[in-house]
């Protein structure tokens, strides 16, 4: 018999009655019942209920383990009694009568529970992530993520995609997030940096004539954690193809992603590819973000037309000014009460530092509220035919420069949308946001830089770079969005030297800065490169919706907390002097601020 286990413990069933076992786990539960003691005993695979007698030698043995204890024990598998059958259970109809007990590893009290879902402080589940994923839930979660990942090779495999892994040192790249940095000791001064996404590799790949490219990627950022960004590292299906339009790449990663969504949907619907292509304007316009939750059933609307030139003139005087107006239906709340409306202000307020959110209630057959005095009947109807807003509904209103009327307007959507109930349940809502815009107007420095990814395909090539407005061209660029999380960016890359010259000289980049930000790539697009795209759609939040989990750190193994610190491996942490001497290193500690006397003065840490 093998030393710890001839079975585990959730294989056991009636068809191994009457057989001598051996199984290990942990203790989960334990109950005495006087002259008989109760084990449930757990492993990976599941949970076996465990009886000895107290006349056994090594009861004493078993009644001492603590939970979280490892035992290996052997037994009889007996069957159960009907009225003690748990149908709940893989193992329900059997138990293991205990025959012998030997104690593996004996447990400390534990700062966790781990056989119950009680909620523990995240600092406390992060520096005993090790029990945290003991417990059922996040184990689950655990093995839900890798059996995501091994769908995801497949599929891709399938397709006919290459997996092939590219460097974790490399040099900095200007991606838009700070870059994790490693010293060189044989190069001393000279740093490598983490990679922010294998953006540049992935490229010469197609260039080095591989076609299709994929690869289960971890990417690095130095940047603030938030719900569904995790600090310090990420992971993402990155893809690239060969030879492929826009169209090509949506046809290759909608079959992946609808596939992986279905497999692992657990009875929710799953959009059918095609999936719809919202055009970024669009987006903004309709649901105030590029990142448009479908399953929302509120559609935004222009009404500019309806408050221009009416004595409304906090509207008015703006409209003339260069705002523009914005209606949020919110369907059948004519009945309720004022406070509703109230709240809905102060939260643009508090929460948005907004002037507010006005408002119109049609009901009866009458439009009432503060701004509806100012409406005359044919605007009032105007303003419905616009909003769709039938009798029973309100309409919010959001007023200011396009970008902030329908960031707001995008919030009070959102906030509509939960307060009210709105959104369709059990569905995953994919679309693809296209045509974003190649550059924007910084309204602090009033110079125009690229919105999005530097290395996207212009719409029109050269010739849209050298005759238009540079803020009127689109980019080959996309994002996939599902219930309005955004779980990737992709684009037709830009892989034509000429192009990608004049396309960072609109953005302020002379042909030296190029050649030394980008000269590896650009060097390689000299020698001949295929027109390509891809896309990358982060592994985290793919796994985080189909969890059910309303934060990236609930699917990742071992994640820091929001301040970028594993409190598990306590890191980061001070590295010894010899260490940074040999680095060629000094650590120079940012000057604290103490206060005396009631003066704030610096102090060297």
């Amino acid at each position: 018999m093998h030393k710890y286990r001839t079975h585990t413990c959730g294989e056991l069933t009636t068809k191994h009655v009457d057989e001598i076992v051996r199984i290990s786990g942990w203790v989960h539960r334990k109950r005495d019942h006087g002259q008989l003691l109760f084990i449930d005993l757990r492993d990976h695979y599941g949970i076996t209920q465990c009886v000895i007698d107290s006349e056994n030698p090594h009861f004493k043995a078993a009644e001492d383990a603590r939970y979280e204890s490892v035992l290996t024990l052997t037994g009889k598998v007996v069957r159960r009694t009907d009225e003690t059958v748990n149908p709940n259970m893989p193992t329900g109809e059997i138990e293991l009568a205990i025959q012998e007990v030997d104690v593996q590893s004996t447990a400390d009290m534990l700062p966790i529970q781990v056989n119950s879902d009680a909620e523990f402080p995240e600092e406390t589940r992060l520096r005993y992530r090790y029990l945290d994923l003991r417990r059922e839930k996040m184990h689950e979660n655990i093995i839900l993520r890798s059996a995501i990942i091994s769908s995801i090779r497949r599929r891709m495999t399938e397709k006919g995609f290459m997996e092939i892994q590219t460097p974790i040192l490399t040099a900095s790249s200007p991606e838009g997030a700070r870059d994790y940095l490693v010293p060189s000791r044989v190069h001393p001064g000279h740093f490598y940096a983490l990679p922010q996404a294998p953006q540049q590799f992935k490229q010469l790949l197609m260039v080095a004539g591989f076609d299709k490219y994929f690869q289960i990627a971890p990417c690095f950022r130095d940047e603030d954690a938030r719900a569904d960004r995790s600090p310090g590292e990420f992971y993402q299906l990155d893809m690239e193809m060969s030879f492929a339009t826009q169209e090509d790449v949506f046809e290759a990663l909608e079959p992946v992603l609808a596939g992986i969504f279905e497999e692992f949907a657990d009875g929710r619907s799953v959009t059918k590819p095609p999936f719809v292509k919202i055009p970024f304007e669009d987006a903004m316009m309709k649901y105030g973000s590029d990142k448009p939750d479908l399953r929302n059933p509120i559609i935004i609307s222009d009404i500019t037309e309806v408050f221009q030139g009416t004595d409304f003139s906090i509207f008015a005087n703006a409209i003339e000014k260069g705002s523009v107006v914005r209606a949020i239906p919110a369907p059948k709340t004519a009945d309720q009460p004022r406070s509703f409306f109230d709240k809905m202000n102060n939260w643009a307020r508090e929460e948005l530092g907004a002037p507010g959110l006005g408002y119109i209630v049609f009901a009866d057959g009458e439009a009432k509220g503060p701004i509806a005095k100012f409406l005359d009947e044919s605007r009032l109807n105007k303003l419905k035919e616009i909003s769709g807003a039938q009798d029973g509904d309100a309409v919010f209103f959001s007023c200011g420069k396009p970008n902030d009327a329908a960031k707001l307007a995008g919030h009070a959507r959102i906030k509509l949308g939960d307060d009210l109930d709105l959104l369709e349940k059990n569905t995953f809502k994919f679309c693809w946001v296209v045509d974003f815009p190649m550059y924007e107007l910084n309204e602090d420095t009033n110079k125009v830089e690229f919105s999005h990814n530097p290395f996207s395909m212009p719409q029109g090539g050269l010739d849209a770079l050298e005759t238009m407005d540079p803020l009127d061209i689109k980019a080959y660029q996309y994002d996939i969005v599902c219930n309005g999380i955004e779980l990737s960016s992709g684009a037709i890359r830009n892989h034509l030297p000429e192009v990608m010259y004049k396309a960072f000289e609109i953005a302020g980049y002379n042909k030296q800065t190029v050649e030394e930000e980008f000269g590896g790539m650009l060097s390689a697009f000299k020698f001949g490169a295929p027109p390509h795209g891809g896309c990358a759609p982060g592994l985290d939040r793919i796994v985080m919706l189909l969890a059910n989990e309303p934060n990236l750190r609930e699917v990742v193994a071992f994640p820091m907390n929001q301040q970028a610190q594993d409190l598990l491996m306590q890191a980061p942490a001070p590295v010894k002097p010899e260490q940074l001497k040999e680095l060629c290193l000094k650590v120079v500690l940012p000057p604290k601020t103490v206060k005396k006397d009631g003066e704030a003065k610096e102090a060297n840490g």
